[in-house]
């Protein structure tokens, strides 16, 4: 099973099924500050949703095409992130990232962002890392700000968000970037 230590307090171990009561649970307490930007929530309305997004997860990472991880703070759960598709051919991987609303502000995710590039790019040997966020979302663009990541573009109406389009920021880093 993988599992990353980033430092002391913070870990990403790959979602099982034993987590999903805690990370439906940690959806639950964050559904309405997490709906603002993520479009499943409406979907994730009992356990055993979470129970099949972590079983088909799994599935991905088997067939190496993902890897999605518990964030681990204090040994707690508080959020979700990994590599959301992963093309070999090209040598990509997408990073997507999630956390519970009462542990934001702490510079989880940018640490949790920062580890998964650098595990992307040393471990893997992959070329490119993209972060895709809403042109709104303030937050979640930050972080690949913060990382140095190069904004690439906006691609128009994305993403369908319950009840309207939303515009996505590309950004990327490249192996050879990230090394500087």
């Amino acid at each position: 099973m993988f599992i990353h230590k980033i430092d002391e307090n913070l870990s990403l171990k790959l979602v099982q099924l034993h987590d999903a009561e805690r990370i439906f649970t940690l959806t639950n307490e964050s559904r309405d500050y997490l709906q603002e930007w993520l479009p499943w929530l409406d979907d994730t309305t009992k356990l055993e949703h979470t129970k099949e997004y972590i079983k088909t997860s799994l599935k991905s990472f088997a067939e190496s095409e993902s890897m999605n991880t518990a964030i681990l703070f204090k040994g707690d759960i508080v959020g979700v992130a990994g590599y959301n598709k992963i093309n070999w051919a090209n040598k990509t991987a997408y990073i997507g990232y999630w956390l519970g609303e009462k542990y934001q502000g702490n510079g989880i995710m940018t640490k949790v962002a920062k580890a998964l590039t650098d595990y992307a790019f040393h471990e893997l040997k992959l070329n490119k890392i993209e972060i895709w966020a809403a042109v709104e979302n303030k937050k979640s663009r930050s972080i690949p700000e913060r990382l140095g990541f190069v904004n690439e573009g906006c691609i128009r109406q994305a993403e369908w968000l319950y009840d309207h389009y939303v515009d996505h920021v590309v950004y990327g880093m490249l192996a050879n970037e990230w090394k500087k």
